[in-house]
């Protein structure tokens, strides 16, 4: 594995490693090569699981769920 281990990080380490591979995501898909794309995919993966793993009941914008986008769908 490249990069420290996400349970190592502190949250501002974590955020920061989050908002850069999200950032870095698009140009990877496009360009990188194969290997590049299976590093990125499973690092961001680590990463995400940490998030997600510390904050098991994150707040959810209900325009973010299924029903929030079946009543924009309705909307139109």
């Amino acid at each position: 594995m490249d990069g420290v281990d996400p349970v190592r990080l502190d949250d501002q380490q974590l955020m920061k490693e989050l908002e850069t591979i999200h950032r870095t995501r698009h140009d990877t898909l496009l360009h990188g090569s194969n290997d590049a794309l299976r590093a990125h995919n499973e690092r961001m993966a680590q990463l995400e699981g940490e998030y997600l793993r510390r904050h098991p009941r994150r707040p959810v914008a209900h325009g973010r769920t299924r029903a929030g986008a079946r009543e924009r769908e309705c909307g139109r």
